[in-house]
């Protein structure tokens, strides 16, 4: 590693904690406020308003695509001047759009405030956060991943019920209005204390073998990135299907709407339990393997959930299998660029292959509820999305570079 932007794990260990505590508490309230709190306010705003629920909902789905499609932009801007920047303007946009959107007295106002919401995702979720870690913790970045994956996982545990307590006392926009104050009193001051270390935009020559890292633009043009690109678009479409799919297959299956919930709870567990267990699974293993088989796993537990019918404790169990392949892969979408070509372009790298998988992040709910009427069922649609998986731990063995990292 070189140069005081690499930042070193053992060398500030005060500054890098600051900066793993800040970052795990914006995350949560991040996630919280700008995408956890909609699904419980979406019913409020459709009935108050009058919009139609497909509207609402449209909103929420325009601020993931433009988060992904800012995504790119955004992590050009992170490589030259730093999370701090980037993160405190993400936030304080977040916040204007927050209160925007709840005040907003048309439709059309309110779906440009989502997609103002979306820029600003962009710039505050998991992205730049990952870089942060990425360019400042160097070769200990793993359990630094782990630990904000892990605490970012609690947003919706925190902020559902905060939300339905604040919709118990207040309307739809007040309750928006609170939760933009949470936002802006929590995120902008940590962004702002907790971000405060050097940044070069010089490249960070950290664990490339054989001196100076690529050129950004040949490697985003290299056959081993576009099928990176593929293979974890493909396997991020086939993870977030299931988390949606899987509520109407349970049900399909005979299990009532309270046991659905408990073995979606199951899965948020083998999702827990899975990141902790990462960072020795990236000791032992070869990016390619590693990809590959996390690809491989969450083929397999899909394919189980088309072709086994039960009893309800098997499905749980498959349940929390499928949640485990899900948590390991996040951490593994954040370490994908680092393993391959280093860190010192990793925020522009890694804005190029999360705008697609966000983009079919996005589009998984619909796909999955529009294949389940055109298929016959939701276990064959889970058989369909198993395949998916598959093909992407195949295509995912042709995305190592010639010239590899470590």
């Amino acid at each position: 590693m070189t140069g005081r932007a690499a930042g070193s794990a053992g060398g500030d260990s005060a500054g890098l904690g600051r900066v793993l505590v800040s970052l795990c508490v914006t995350q949560v309230t991040s996630w919280g406020v700008l995408v956890y709190a909609f699904p419980i306010m979406a019913p409020r705003i459709s009935s108050s308003t009058g919009w139609h629920p497909t509207a609402v909902i449209a909103g929420f789905s325009l601020s993931q695509l433009t988060s992904a499609l800012a995504g790119v932009v955004v992590g050009r801007v992170l490589d030259r001047r730093g999370p701090r920047l980037v993160m405190t303007s993400g936030s304080l946009l977040g916040v204007f759009a927050t209160i925007g959107m709840a005040l907003a007295p048309s439709l059309p106002v309110y779906l440009v405030m989502w997609f103002l919401i979306g820029v600003s995702t962009s710039a505050v979720l998991y992205q730049p956060a990952f870089a942060a870690i990425t360019r400042w913790y160097g070769s200990a970045r793993v359990r630094a991943l782990t630990t904000v994956t892990l605490i970012g996982g609690l947003a919706g545990t925190v902020f559902a019920p905060l939300t339905a307590a604040l919709l118990a006392n207040l309307d739809w926009r007040r309750s928006y209005i609170v939760l933009a104050c949470v936002l802006a009193a929590v995120t902008v001051p940590l962004h702002v204390w907790g971000l405060r270390r050097p940044w070069s935009p010089a490249p960070v020559v950290d664990d490339v073998v054989g001196g100076e890292p690529d050129d950004p633009r040949r490697i985003a043009r290299s056959g081993a990135f576009v099928m990176l690109v593929v293979a974890m678009s493909l396997g991020g479409f086939a993870v977030h299907a299931v988390v949606v799919a899987s509520v109407p297959l349970f049900a399909e299956r005979g299990m009532s709407t309270t046991v659905a919930a408990w073995a979606l709870g199951l899965g948020g567990v083998g999702q827990v339990l899975s990141r902790l267990g990462y960072a020795r699974l990236a000791n032992r293993t070869t990016p390619r393997t590693r990809t590959a088989g996390i690809l491989l796993a969450a083929a397999i537990t899909t394919a189980l959930f088309a072709f086994v019918p039960g009893p309800v404790a098997l499905l749980m169990g498959i349940a929390m299998l499928a949640g485990a392949a899900r948590g390991v892969f996040t951490l593994l979408h954040a370490t994908a660029i680092t393993d391959r070509w280093g860190a010192a372009h990793y925020g522009r790298l890694s804005g190029l292959l999360s705008a697609p998988l966000i983009f079919t992040g996005a589009l998984a709910p619909w796909v999955a509820t529009a294949l389940a009427g055109v298929l016959g069922g939701y276990p064959i649609v889970f058989g369909f999305l198993a395949l998916l998986a598959g093909g992407a731990a195949v295509l995912s063995l042709a995305a190592t570079p010639s010239r590899r990292v470590r």
